[in-house]
């Protein structure tokens, strides 16, 4: 983008909305009921990368690891030095739970990049969750 024109992409760009649609062509998203019975029956461990304002606010899901989005690709890396304890397999099903289902696709595109080929995001993020009348519990104080 140029000071002279600013409605100008500069070339091979994309604006948010296309970014999103990409990323999200790369992999099959998942509603609110089937994370909940696939992290039920241990098929998929849920990630909320909320920041702590949001969790505070709004609660937790029970059972979901809390990595903030600045730590994800560390933490859930297989290969990584600072890895989760649950960081054990590419073939992990990771589901990202974000706050309404954007940062969570950007961040799951990231996981598939670290060969976490299974790792998808929740569709509506936390706010889905809570709609569907999914369990939450309180934020420890």
């Amino acid at each position: 983008m140029s000071a002279t024109d600013p409605g100008r992409d500069p070339a091979g760009t994309a604006g948010i909305d296309e970014l999103l649609k990409r990323v999200r062509s790369g992999y099959v998203r998942i509603e609110a009921e089937e994370a909940y019975e696939a992290a039920r029956s241990g098929d998929a461990v849920l990630v909320d990368i909320r920041y702590a304002a949001l969790r505070e606010r709004d609660g937790l899901i029970p059972g979901a690891l809390v990595v903030e989005r600045n730590e994800l690709e560390w933490r859930l890396d297989p290969r990584g030095s600072h890895r989760l304890p649950e960081a054990t397999s590419h073939d992990a099903r990771v589901v990202v739970v974000c706050d309404e289902g954007y940062a969570s696709s950007l961040a799951a595109e990231s996981l598939h990049r670290l060969g976490l080929y299974r790792a998808t995001d929740l569709v509506g993020g936390f706010q889905a969750w809570r709609v569907a009348g999914l369990p939450v519990v309180p934020a420890p104080e």
